[in-house]
């Protein structure tokens, strides 16, 4: 035991004392005891931290684990920071969970450590999705609230997001504010495990009527929806929290034709029919594809373990399926939103839509020919909603999203939302079938008319401590030595969101980024491509955010366009991770 640092050896001390119970005790006295040094370092080298998702980790012993000891930290840190925010009043949180293994007795726990402080709980009854959990905070006038999740993370992962009283995630000053006050409790004794019941008030069925009836206002053309009632949908949860919603919420807005697939339709956190329960991934989306061609479906979706991301597959003119990514969902609802309210006379000066600065900018150059205005945010949707909160009543946010799956249309809740967007993307496949295009066909009207933008998300993972410091190391030598061109392409711009500038290539001039700094560094090139390079802040990961893009006059050239843009990616990429 002699290569573990004496802050590391001191927590698995502290976590073989009588302050923990005795199941907790002989699982670190195994460890101990078998000499398995690199578990220990890995699930004691540090305190679990707040990421762009909250707290998230795999689920064991340790203080850097998902376990009752880390959640009753969080919660009680959490807690302690409300009372000292909201003093003198009665402090309500919501708290929901997902499919994942030990979720709803987490959520439980948690429901506890806030009940045990006094504090008024709506706890879900039975496992719903994130963003219900966000309608809940502000649908009850909460404070604050807790979801239970990992969302698309592997089976051994559980998480903890937590969120603030406008119903978003905490974001500056309160992310490190929580911190501190987790920081700040030196024993698990200072932590209020025992629950008061009649703080507890369970959260049932009748609300997802209230959460589909606020939704279902927000439909654009439910007129498209009753001529296309019968529009074939392949829906799939992935094993998740989507089941007890989405379907509902498809029914409601007029869809009869709605095909789940069963394999995947019950919630189990071992997410048995997939490697990950990422809708991202080809390979968890492929049974819900084979569903498609087999019945010849409008659209195919699926949706994450916590139902906040969605994937879709739309049908090529071959008939064949094709997964399209995050930035060309986006951009679909974006247009679509943006061209109907148009159509509908219902575009004003005062609305907006939100992208994050990894996200494609064909968002904003849609935005922009429909003069309405785009705003930027860092990576992770709770700084869309952030943004959402500072404009309310002064601006109008229409519809916003990321390149990773996450999107929102209305501004019901503070959150990405997949049953929100299910709903939409349904909506905007019956609305164009009933002027005879298909998704695909709508999707290359928008590459004629702002360019191909092609994206490509490279990820590098890099896992345990080890692997963090080699992240740690890859971004400062980049920042050492700043490349000068990318696949021969010169590099005319570079963003270091970590010092807040951004340095014109040419002059060496620096100008200023107003945004929060971030571990992110960008390079545009002349041509107008982006690679940003991001450690990721809830997975062992350092991740390449590629965009390129070239002028499409026809709709013949794009095969052959798309190939040239995939060896640009290439050839950049290569000059940023050298073997």
């Amino acid at each position: 035991m002699g290569t573990l640092d004496k802050e590391t050896q001191g927590r698995i001390n502290q976590w073989q004392t009588d302050e923990y119970d005795k199941n907790t005790v002989s699982k670190v006295k195994a460890l101990v005891d078998n000499k398995e040094e690199t578990e220990l370092l890995d699930s004691f080298y540090k305190e679990l931290e707040f990421g762009t998702g909250g707290l998230r980790g795999i689920m064991g012993v340790g203080s850097n684990r998902m376990n009752k000891y880390t959640i009753g930290k969080a919660t009680q840190g959490l807690a302690n920071y409300l009372i000292k925010q909201f003093p003198d009043q009665e402090i309500k949180v919501a708290v929901s969970y997902d499919s994942r293994n030990n979720s709803q007795e987490f959520g439980q726990l948690v429901a506890d450590v806030f009940s045990a402080n006094g504090f008024q709980v709506y706890l879900f009854k039975e496992l719903r999705p994130t963003p219900m959990l966000s309608f809940a905070v502000r649908h009850f006038n909460c404070q604050g609230g807790v979801m239970l999740t990992a969302s698309h993370n592997p089976k051994e992962y559980n998480g903890y997001k937590a969120y603030w009283n406008d119903g978003g995630q905490l974001v500056a000053p309160h992310d490190k504010n929580v911190i501190t006050e987790v920081n700040a409790i030196s024993s698990v004794k200072e932590i209020k495990f025992e629950g008061v019941k009649k703080n507890i008030h369970l959260v049932g069925e009748d609300f997802d009527q209230l959460y589909i009836d606020a939704n279902k206002k927000l439909s654009i053309h439910p007129e498209a929806v009753k001529e296309q009632s019968d529009l074939k949908i392949v829906y799939s949860p992935i094993h998740g929290t989507g089941i007890t919603i989405v379907p509902k919420m498809l029914e409601a807005w007029g869809f009869k034709n709605v095909q789940v697939v069963e394999d995947q339709a019950k919630p189990d956190g071992n997410f048995p029919t997939v490697v990950y329960p990422n809708p991202e991934e080809e390979e968890a989306m492929s049974k819900a594809m084979a569903m498609g061609q087999e019945i010849d479906a409008d659209v195919v979706m699926a949706t994450d373990p916590d139902a906040d991301r969605v994937g879709v597959a739309i049908k090529l003119p071959s008939g064949e399926f094709q997964l399209i990514n995050g930035n060309q969902i986006g951009s679909l609802l974006t247009y679509y939103v943006l061209s109907s309210k148009k159509d509908l006379g219902q575009l004003k000066a005062n609305q907006y839509i939100v992208k994050t600065i990894v996200t494609s900018n064909l968002f904003s150059d849609i935005a922009k020919a429909f003069d309405v205005k785009s705003y930027e945010t860092l990576t992770g949707f709770k700084f869309i909603g952030e943004v959402m909160t500072k404009l309310e009543g002064k601006e109008t946010y229409l519809v916003g999203g990321e390149e990773s799956y996450g999107f929102l249309v209305g501004d019901l809740v503070r959150d990405k939302d997949a049953v929100n967007s299910c709903a939409f993307i349904s909506e905007m496949a019956a609305y164009f079938k009933s002027q005879g295009k298909s998704l695909y066909d709508v999707l290359l009207k928008l590459y004629l008319d702002y360019g191909y933008y092609k994206e490509k998300l490279i990820s590098l993972t890099k896992k345990g401590k080890a692997g963090a410091d080699e992240i740690k190391q890859m971004m400062a030598d980049l920042r050492a030595d700043l490349p000068k061109t990318l696949g021969d392409i010169e590099v005319v711009e570079v963003r270091d969101y970590e010092t807040s500038e951004a340095t014109d290539m040419a002059t060496g001039k620096k100008s200023k980024i107003d945004l929060p700094k971030s571990d992110v560094l960008q390079f545009i090139t002349k041509d107008g491509d982006v690679i940003s390079a991001r450690p990721s802040g809830t997975e062992p990961k350092i991740k390449f955010y590629c965009s390129v893009r070239e002028n499409l006059e026809f709709t013949s050239e794009f095969g052959q366009i798309s190939n040239r843009l995939d060896d640009k990616v290439r050839l950049m990429m290569a000059d940023i991770v050298k073997d």
